[in-house]
């Protein structure tokens, strides 16, 4: 232990509290966060706590620790810091994160935490100086991070306002003269066209459950599509020897776009980072591929992202048990394209630049991510140090 580290109970450190009841028939929707064991919850018109504050589950979800910048109010199902006793706040934030509450779950049914139980664990933390210097590298890290997906928010609206701009409104063909189409009104010199005629849909490869594993060379699954992203968390595994029999078609690439085709959530769509890993296709996920025209897979990635073009995947599902959608059934779907494919090759290069950035900066936030995941624990236990608090 760093010699100007100290030792107490972790109750003098940070004081646990639980939260308070707020049913939903007496939420009235504000400016103020409710925060629950997972995390954000809703909007409130009152506040609990003065920020800033910190929160962890107390019951059903254990082991998430949330910092809360402004007033807010912690549910009944958490537990906030009443009292920091000195110590800098989002040092604590990022110190209760190194934490394995689940190690004291007393609940039988439902996760439960008991403040008592983990206010008398031993913990040794440095000096404020050095804790404000901790989380200042920390949070450098995360603000990055934040900085990064809010570009990418950004721009993925800017790409539904120009998808609404080419593809519902027109805009730059208004004042021509229109005709009507199967899809309704057009622009003269559009025409109605399948998905199917400038990219492809390529099923997964139907991997034998007997050849996954936990560790190696990760298949990615549908439940690796989320919120406009493929991320590679929880993936099932095939062997390095395995993977070198597969036809590389399979492979999947940095700003690849997939498909779920199968479960509740069919036709969901993901951007691919760059994980400088080898990733495979697996079965029931579909990858968009150009035909002729290049990075058309791009356009018609961020177009199946749109809400209109996701309803329409889902109407396209079949089955009663479980919706399935076919390669061949999405290809089929019907769209509006410039006949002229210079003006088609134009639209797709202002979905392309967008695109590459948002690929970018996903593909940044892997790197930082996996930094600040490596220095969390060693800077909270003095294993790294800091240079100006190394002692001689």
């Amino acid at each position: 232990m760093p010699n100007n580290w100290t030792t107490y109970k972790l109750e003098k450190v940070a004081t646990l509290q639980r939260g308070f009841d707020l049913p939903n028939t007496k939420r009235t929707d504000g400016k103020y966060p409710v925060i629950a064991a997972s995390g954000f919850s809703t909007w409130h018109n009152e506040f609990k706590v003065k920020g800033p504050g910190v929160t962890t589950g107390r019951s059903g979800t254990l082991g998430q620790v949330h910092f809360v910048k402004g007033d807010f109010w912690p549910l009944n199902t958490s537990l906030w810091v009443k009292d920091f006793h000195g110590n800098d706040e989002k040092f604590i934030y990022y110190f209760l994160k190194t934490l394995n509450f689940d190690e004291y779950n007393s609940g039988t049914s439902v996760p439960t935490l008991n403040r008592n139980d983990v206010h008398k664990l031993d913990v040794t933390i440095p000096d404020l100086q050095e804790q404000k210097s901790i989380a200042a590298i920390l949070s450098a890290i995360a603000d990055k991070i934040e900085n990064n997906l809010a570009i990418n928010k950004t721009l993925e609206e800017m790409a539904m306002a120009l998808y609404k701009h080419w593809f519902v409104d027109f805009g730059p063909f208004q004042d021509g003269e229109f005709v009507e189409s199967e899809l309704g009104r057009i622009p003269k010199g559009w025409e109605v066209k399948s998905l199917g005629c400038i990219v492809s849909v390529l099923g997964g490869y139907a991997f034998k459950s007997a050849w996954f594993q936990e560790t190696g060379v990760k298949v990615i699954k549908i439940k690796n599509i989320n919120n406009n992203i493929v991320d590679i968390n929880n993936c099932t595994c095939i062997s390095e020897e395995i993977s070198k029999t597969i036809n590389p078609k399979f492979r999947i690439a940095k700003g690849d776009f997939l498909i779920a085709m199968t479960g509740a959530e069919v036709g969901k769509v993901g951007a691919v980072p760059d994980y400088g890993q080898e990733l495979w296709l697996n079965q029931r996920v579909g990858k968009l591929v150009d035909k002729d025209l290049k990075n058309a897979s791009i356009l018609i990635g961020k177009l199946l992202q749109t809400s209109d073009f996701y309803k329409v995947m889902q109407g396209l599902a079949y089955g009663s048990a479980q919706p399935n959608i076919s390669t061949s059934d999405i290809e089929s779907i019907k769209i509006a394209l410039p006949i002229d494919k210079s003006i088609l090759n134009d639209i797709i290069e202002e979905f392309v630049s967008s695109h590459e950035i948002i690929i970018q900066n996903l593909t940044e936030n892997q790197t930082l991510t996996q930094l600040r995941d490596t220095l969390l624990p060693k800077l909270i236990s003095g294993e790294v140090r800091l240079k100006e608090f190394r002692e001689s």
